[in-house]
């Protein structure tokens, strides 16, 4: 389970956004040990592109959204955004490039403030950077808010709490729109909200992302919510990338044992559907002490000696599509299958 090797990055130039070697470490107490939140993993995200990230919680997804707004900033590794290294940037430049990198948190009540107006919390970050006359910044903040689906007249008498949970949401998205960013990381924005909710929610970000010529960093732990937004996907586990491939050609064909897991424990809308369980034992390896050798292995039912001892790097076994794996479900020498029960 590596995020090792840099064979999935595009030429240098190309990306809006590329990382390289990141990783992220978080000491425990006074104990001198530290968690491996995020181990040397390395990918890029082209203009006007959607890169979905999935995995189980507290694979890392979050910590590498953060890291790269610099919050916290990490370890080592470099962040490349529109040509600027965002980790030799000081305090104040680097306050100004999240200008151009927006952030959509989880909880969108709790990400915004219960005492201010809603149309007050739309306004700020223009207030802040002194964007245009104070009538420009109005007409900004009731252009985005009928945008996301919101009546500027109710948002300039309401508070947060006064409005749902899927409209607390949409209120997060203008409030990320309003200073016309380049890229958004969208933090697991619709896990929340109910199912109908979360349809609308991705359903505007589309609109949006075409609209203001968006690139997004789409984080998840629900394969079916990334794969009808994503472009490409990146699979990570215990803070590494195992697979990284096009949505269309992940969901057809996982290669990695990891990513099969995954996409069959996706529910079916069919009562009659036979699903088989797919056989995988135990719980992730604690991130103070990772296992050597691919991380997956304790789990992976096709594990040989070679996984514990040897850690696979990402390879391209057919075009576009990367994995980290010595026994590939397919593109292998010796390909198999997920044992079932």
């Amino acid at each position: 389970m590596a995020g090792t090797g840099k064979a999935h990055l595009r030429p240098e130039g190309e990306a809006l956004l590329r990382v390289e070697d990141l990783v992220v470490e978080f000491p425990v107490g006074r104990t001198g040990l530290k968690v491996n939140a995020v181990t040397g993993i390395s990918f890029d995200v082209l203009r006007g592109e959607t890169l979905g990230i999935v995995g189980e919680s507290g694979c890392g997804k979050s910590t590498t959204g953060r890291a790269i707004m610099q919050l916290p900033r990490p370890t080592s590794g470099s962040i490349v955004f529109d040509g600027q290294d965002l980790t030799k940037l000081d305090k104040e430049a680097m306050r100004a490039a999240r200008t151009k990198v927006q952030m959509i948190f989880q909880d969108p009540i709790s990400s915004l403030n219960p005492r201010r107006k809603v149309r007050d919390i739309v306004m700020e970050p223009l207030s802040i950077w002194k964007r245009g006359t104070k009538e420009e910044q109005a007409a900004a903040v009731d252009k985005v808010l009928e945008e996301v689906g919101i009546d500027p007249q109710r948002a300039a008498e309401s508070l947060p709490h006064q409005f749902s949970g899927g409209q607390c949401q949409r209120i997060s998205i203008a409030r990320s729109l309003v200073l016309d960013p380049r890229m958004i990381i969208c933090d697991e924005p619709v896990s929340a909200l109910d199912v109908s909710v979360q349809a609308q929610v991705l359903n505007l970000l589309e609109d949006l992302k075409k609209a203001y010529g968006l690139t997004l960093i789409f984080i998840a732990h629900d394969l079916a919510v990334v794969k009808n937004i994503s472009d490409r996907v990146a699979v990570m586990y215990l803070g590494k990338f195992c697979e990284i491939g096009a949505s269309d050609d992940m969901y057809a064909r996982p290669a990695h044992p990891y990513t099969k897991v995954l996409l069959d424990s996706i529910p079916v809308p069919d009562p009659n559907a036979t699903v088989g369980k797919v056989a995988v034992e135990g719980e992730p390896p604690s991130p103070v002490n990772p296992p050597s050798g691919c991380r997956f292995n304790p789990r992976c039912p096709n594990a040989s000696d070679r996984c514990r001892s040897e850690e696979p790097t990402l390879r391209e076994i057919e075009p576009g599509h990367f994995v980290a794996c010595h026994h590939p479900l397919f593109g292998g020498e010796a390909p198999v299958s997920v044992r079932t029960a």
